[in-house]
């Protein structure tokens, strides 16, 4: 940006309107954030989705991403506006925490009084941003739909604030400790953003320590789309790839289990030969030497049609 200009740069960012090109030029700073949140977004989406029959693939050299995918009122695309403007909203707000941006920093303003098992502490250290990484975001990610104002725009909106709900109704204290040893005769204390992964989708019954992203935007403001399309089959107009070939778990009853993802057609079973690690030993000092060591498995894949 530097070297070239934000104005040439920004007009050179496909899929911008108006709105958004003169924020790009404006704040060519925070431009570096948004552009870290959406690839967190899609991140966060392809973990989410990882099991599904859809699993928020990308399209190359496309504006929105995500394709045709991004046309239909469906809950997929619904998920992927609201966990997009989430992973935006958290860049810029972790930026302003780490003192990237010009206009802004930490939140020193934040204080209250909290109780723990060593009693009643105050509490008032710099704490992420939030309302501007909040305000940021929809003044950037709302712009496009802002000036459409249809029905479609105002549940694109609707999604996007449910994603910015979901990060702003999340945070935790955070202390540090100060005193003789590390002990908390002394604490600075603050208000900080959870962890944007908040777990593993309760339905693939795996363990969960952290909140699963669809139930927090559910509970936060709830996303809004209309039923998904048929996604086991190739579809030009939904841009969905079907799940011919997609890899299954025969033992799972959940959406990456072999009878849903493969839509009732079957499956087939490869046998394969697999190296991992194994054996290994620390060495004084200081490294690990581990044996390579052989396996079969067995793959599950969808059948076709």
């Amino acid at each position: 940006i530097n070297v070239l200009g934000a104005r040439t740069i920004c007009d050179n960012i496909p899929g911008l309107v108006p709105k958004q090109r003169h924020i790009c030029q404006t704040h060519p700073d925070v431009m570096v954030s948004i552009a870290r949140g959406a690839e967190l977004g899609v991140r966060e989406c392809q973990h989410q989705f990882r099991g599904d029959r859809w699993n928020c693939s990308t399209v190359d050299r496309d504006a929105t991403v995500f394709g045709k995918v991004m046309d239909k009122s469906s809950r997929e695309a619904a998920f992927v506006y609201a966990v997009s403007a989430a992973g935006v909203m958290f860049s810029i707000t972790r930026s302003c925490s780490l003192g990237e941006l010009l206009d802004c920093a930490c939140d020193p303003k934040k204080r209250g009084f909290s109780e723990d098992s060593m009693g009643e502490f105050e509490w008032g250290g710099c704490s992420d941003n939030v309302k501007f990484g909040e305000g940021f975001t929809r003044k950037f990610v709302d712009a496009r739909d802002r000036s459409q104002r249809d029905a479609r725009a105002v549940m694109n909106m609707h999604n996007n604030r449910a994603g910015r709900r979901g990060v702003a109704k999340n945070m935790k204290m955070e202390c540090k400790c100060h005193g003789v040893s590390g002990s908390c005769t002394l604490r600075t204390c603050w208000r900080a953003m959870a962890h944007f992964r908040y777990g593993i989708k309760q339905r693939n019954k795996q363990k969960q320590d952290e909140r699963d992203w669809e139930q927090v935007l559910t509970k936060s403001d709830g996303f809004s789309g209309a039923s998904s399309a048929d996604l086991c089959v190739l579809s030009q107009e939904f841009c969905s790839l079907g799940t011919v070939g997609r890899q299954c778990n025969r033992s799972s009853l959940g959406t990456d289990g072999c009878d849903i993802m493969c839509c009732g057609r079957g499956y087939d079973t490869t046998r394969v030969k697999r190296s991992r690690k194994c054996e290994c030993k620390f060495h004084w000092c200081c490294f690990v030497r581990c044996k390579e060591c052989s396996e079969i498995i067995d793959v599950f894949t969808c059948k076709g049609p």
